[in-house]
């Protein structure tokens, strides 16, 4: 067989540009999860934690207390 040269470096070219857009879209995809808890408040992320159920209303109630209570500020 007999290659000109650009069927070979196409594939090889097409293979690249393949690989780059997958890496691309994966690092995408995790970015805005990362951006979007960067930026999560303490009340925030104790209601996302009662919400899915990770701590009991008892706890969740004493907790907000206590966050409410330090975030007043001091005169």
């Amino acid at each position: 067989m007999h290659y000109d040269g650009w069927g070979f470096w196409g594939m090889h070219v097409f293979w690249w540009l393949f690989w780059i857009a997958v890496i691309v879209v994966l690092f995408s995809l995790d970015t805005p999860v990362s951006r979007r808890r960067r930026h999560e408040t303490p009340l925030e992320l104790l209601q996302r934690r009662y919400a899915a159920g990770e701590i009991p209303t008892e706890e969740y109630e004493e907790r907000k207390a206590k966050l409410e209570r330090d975030a007043k500020p001091v005169e």
